[in-house]
């Protein structure tokens, strides 16, 4: 049997691995830990993969991986084009995989306040296809869904705004599980939150997915090579995700350390990008790696509802970044031309450089940003002396709160659970948690849930 993988692939294949023994990975599960997903081709078993991205894959009768053969190679081949050419080139590739993967079907499309989903409305909105676009914002948090709801009007198409609400979490945390394989942390997949109502929508997903890393820079300007590895593993890994993955992997007895494990596994994937360009390599890197395990984990669950299209995860869209001069896809100047294309479109909120937008975002620097700065930390100040917290990340729904708290440690304080992580280990963690630093140990928490969830299940 054969499997030819995409180069950004939009679910997770997994093949049996032979000669291998039906054992933890227990090296994989640490970086998992630190960085909230696995790296490479790993697993939870030393006896699993998953596929490569960008590889033809031979599988026997029984399968099991015999050989995987990469078809795709990323490089930086920069063609002779002019910055209009460019852009004329990639307005007409976005336009044609869209309508190819869109075909005649009404389009659900996830809108933010961002550029990706943008670019998309400016696609569609040309289409005959009905679209029908939807946006969540946290309850208590800032209000996204009302710049995605302005866009949707712009562009005529029909729109549903939602709030994610407090502990939504623990009435769907055993479907999620089912779902992603808890190959992903679960206080990412805002979704979930609304699963019902995506599956009462018709059509099929347009996703953005991928576009904000491929319209990019790769790396700060400036970054050297020596210092690609400490920018990637920086960005890579959670500081007490680090400090967990180190605890386990002192307690399970693994050989050396657990940063150097992680450094050499970085230096030996990014040796196998043969790119020059700084920016380009870091980009390629990403793409390889987080797009393929970290982003891909939970488009299974809009898959829950209706069928996915991801017009950046196309072929044709990687070739294409491939042979773009790095200067046009720096700090999204491609995408941003597309976009001041259309006037109204390009005043809306940038949700990123808020209050500015597309056109004058520029501005979002002191001393002209100095008012809203002022305005919105009174503001915010105001709520939280009301009693209204302002909510900012979803864990913040999930694991604060007394009813919260409860389910959150009926998953990591059981003796089954702590069998595998001990009680002292996630005691020590889930305390830092509540008492030192909240904001940095959530996610040392949501792995230890994920963890939870994963040995109860699959274990």
């Amino acid at each position: 049997m054969t499997i030819t993988t995409p180069i950004i692939p939009s679910k997770l294949t997994f093949a049996k691995k032979t000669n291998k023994p039906h054992e933890l990975d227990l090296e994989a599960i640490c970086v998992f830990v630190a960085t909230g997903f696995f790296m490479g081709d790993d697993t939870y078993w030393k006896d699993q993969v998953c596929l490569k991205p960008g590889h033809t894959h031979n599988l026997n009768e029984a399968g099991e991986l015999i050989k995987s053969t990469p078809y795709f190679t990323w490089h930086y081949t920069p063609k002779d084009i002019s910055f209009e050419g460019a852009l004329k080139e990639y307005i007409h590739l976005l336009k044609t995989i869209t309508k190819e993967q869109v075909g005649d079907k009404p389009v659900i499309l996830a809108l933010s306040g961002g550029l990706d989903s943008r670019s998309q409305a400016l696609i569609l909105k040309d289409f005959d296809n009905p679209v029908h676009g939807y946006s969540y914002a946290f309850d208590g948090g800032y209000p996204e869904h009302k710049i995605s709801e302005q866009i949707a009007k712009v562009c005529h198409f029909t729109f549903d705004g939602f709030k994610i609400p407090e502990g939504y979490l623990w009435n769907c945390i055993d479907e999620l599980a089912d779902i992603n394989g808890c190959y992903s942390e679960f206080t990412h997949p805002r979704q979930m939150a609304i699963l019902p109502e995506l599956k009462a929508m018709e059509g099929v997903f347009s996703l953005g997915h991928w576009g904000d890393v491929l319209f990019d820079r790769g790396a700060p300007e400036g970054t050297t090579e020596k210092d690609i590895i400490p920018l990637l593993f920086k960005k890579m890994v959670k500081p007490k995700g680090v400090e967990l993955a180190e605890k386990l992997w002192q307690h399970w007895n693994l050989e050396d350390d657990f940063k150097s494990y992680l450094i050499t596994r970085i230096e030996t994937d990014l040796a196998e990008i043969k790119i020059g360009n700084i920016s380009a390599k870091v980009r390629a890197y990403k793409t390889s790696q987080w797009a393929h395990r970290w982003t891909t984990t939970n488009l299974s669950v809009f898959e829950e509802a209706h069928p996915i299209t991801l017009p950046f995860y196309d072929n044709r869209m990687c070739e294409f970044i491939c042979s773009i001069p790095e200067a046009y896809l720096a700090d999204r100047r491609l995408q941003l031309a597309h976009l001041k294309q259309h006037k109204k479109l390009a005043n809306i909120t940038w949700h990123a450089q808020r209050p500015y937008t597309i056109n004058n975002y520029q501005y979002n620097k002191a001393p002209y940003n100095l008012p809203f700065r002022i305005m919105n930390k009174l503001q915010r100040e105001a709520k939280t002396l009301l009693g209204k917290k302002y909510v900012q990340r979803n864990w913040e729904l999930q694991f604060i709160g007394t009813a919260n708290e409860e389910a959150l440690k009926s998953r990591i304080f059981n003796a089954d659970f702590n069998s595998f992580i001990p009680k002292y280990m996630v005691e020590d963690i889930y305390n830092q948690f509540k008492t030192n630093d909240p904001i940095n140990y959530a996610h040392a928490v949501s792995m230890l849930l994920t963890l939870s969830l994963w040995h109860q299940k699959y274990h």
